[in-house]
Parts: C-alpha cells; structure tokens; sequence
C-alpha cells in the first residue's frame, strides 16, 4: 500500500516542500498516466510548433537573404510563433487545470483517482481557467509595472485564485477576490513558501538549459577563443533537440509548483476554515 498524502491539514514551510516531492514520488506513475493521456496531443503540437519555429527563426536571420523572401519568412514567422503561443497557452492551461483536478479526485476519495472524472472536469473548466489566467496576468503585469513591489504583491495571493476556483467550486470573479481574503495576515509566510519553491523550479530549469547554452557557445567559437559569426546558424537539429527538451522539462517542472501551490492554499484554508479538521471529526463518529 502506498502512503497517502492528506492534503487538508495545517503545514510548515519543511512539510509543504517535503509534502510536494512525497507526493509526486508516491503518485508518478499514476499521476503522469493521467496527465499524459489528456495533455499528450497538446504537448506534442506545442513541441512541433516550437521546432517549427525555431528552424523558421533560424532560417529569418540566415545571412544574404533576398528582401522577397524576407517578406515571406516574416509572415511565416509570424503565423509559426502565433501557433506555438496559442498552443503553449492552451496546454499551460490543460496541464495547472488536470493537477489541480488529479488533486482534488485524490483528496476526496483518500487516495483513489477517477481518470473520467478528472478528464471531465477539466475540459469543463478551460475557459473558466483562460478567463481567470488573463484576469491575474492583467492585474499582475499592471503591478510590476508600478516599481516591481505592487506586482509582487498582488502575485502571492493571485497564485493561489485557481486553487480556491477549483477547491472551493468558486466563480472567476469570486476566486480572484478571495483569494485576498485567504492570503490576509499570512502573507509573508506565503510568500516565503512560493519563493522557495520558485528558487527549486529555477535553478532545476537552467541546469536543463545547460546542454543547450554549451553547445551554442561551442558552436559560436566561444569556448575555443574563436568566434565565428559569419558561418553561426541560428537553428540546427542538435540545437532544435536541445532547446525542445529544455522547453518540455521547463513545463514539466511547473507542476512541482503547482502541487506546491495547492498545499499552501490547503494550509491557509485550515487556518482560515479548519475544513479538513471537521471533516476527520465528522469522520470519527462513521461506521461501516
């Protein structure tokens, strides 16, 4: 029997970075089965595109190019990048929205995921997703704007709005605002939590990004102490390979902080509502 990770329960910072890695390590196959199944054709296309893109990017900035045809590489340029952003925010959607859901299927039946139940949920929640996605960026990007502190601000508790839309079956509008509720008089301790784990994510992200930087500087000249612009390619099939597997595991190690993520809302909800206390209380007096 696997261990059974009880989301619904008061943590500190040590538990909700212990909780999020004990949780993917006892849920990985189980968890990844789902999460690919529904998020594979998404991934794959935002992976094409990406390659597609680069090879375009590469191709636009080769030297002595005729000026026709460097109306033709802009618009397909132009229509690649707008396919690779459409289809990296449709599966940065699908990927929060089917953790968030594997999660709350976990959490209410004690350790049993329903694959059907989750899949439902979360094509029925894309939009309500997208709508609030575009909310946070908004009002987020509008704070780091006004000297970087009202944006980070705002961030720690805008983090946490899907979770409450998810957990606590909210509308976009009445998630956005609670989620101010929810962060009052902890906002330090979940900003603490939240840069944590955004140093982990950031520092595993750029040592997969490694292989790639190396191998560009290598075929700059730049380690061998000779630089050769004129023949330097933007994009060729190593560095293509190299970059997608650095962009697939950037997005795959989003979702540590999205497990995270979920924790501390748990955490603040118990603080705030002590739901998960009832419940066990309730529990006690059931019999089979």
């Amino acid at each position: 029997m696997k261990p059974y990770i009880e989301f619904k329960k008061q943590r500190e910072l040590g538990e909700i970075l212990s909780d999020t890695f004990a949780f993917l390590r006892t849920e990985f196959k189980p968890f990844f089965n789902t999460f690919f199944r529904i998020i594979g054709p998404y991934l794959l296309v935002m992976i094409i595109c990406y390659c597609f893109y680069m090879y375009q990017f590469g191709d636009f900035f080769t030297f002595g190019m005729e000026s026709a045809d460097s109306i033709s590489s802009v618009l397909l340029l132009l229509v690649v990048g707008g396919a690779f952003v459409l289809s990296m925010v449709a599966t940065y959607v699908l990927s929060q929205a089917t953790t968030l859901f594997y999660i709350k299927s976990y959490a209410n039946n004690k350790g049993t995921v329903v694959f059907e139940e989750v899949k439902k949920d979360v094509y029925a929640s894309f939009w309500q997703f997208i709508g609030l996605g575009i909310l946070v960026a908004l009002c987020v990007g509008v704070g780091f704007m006004f000297c970087i502190i009202p944006g980070v601000y705002l961030y720690v508790p805008l983090v946490l709005s899907f979770s409450i839309m998810v957990f606590n079956q909210k509308s976009v509008s009445d998630a956005f605002s609670y989620s101010f509720t929810l962060v009052k008089d902890h906002w330090w301790m979940t900003f603490a939590a939240l840069f944590v784990v955004g140093i982990i994510v950031t520092v595993a992200s750029y040592a997969f990004a490694i292989p790639s930087t190396i191998y560009n500087y290598a075929k700059l000249g730049i380690l061998s102490g000779e630089i050769d612009a004129e023949n330097f390619t933007v994009a060729d099939p190593i560095s293509i390979l190299l970059g997608s597997i650095s962009t697939l595991a950037q997005f795959l190690l989003n979702i540590i902080s999205v497990v995270a993520g979920v924790l501390i809302y748990f955490d603040l909800n118990e603080k705030k509502n002590f739901t998960g206390t009832y419940e066990r209380i309730q529990s006690l007096g059931e019999t089979e």
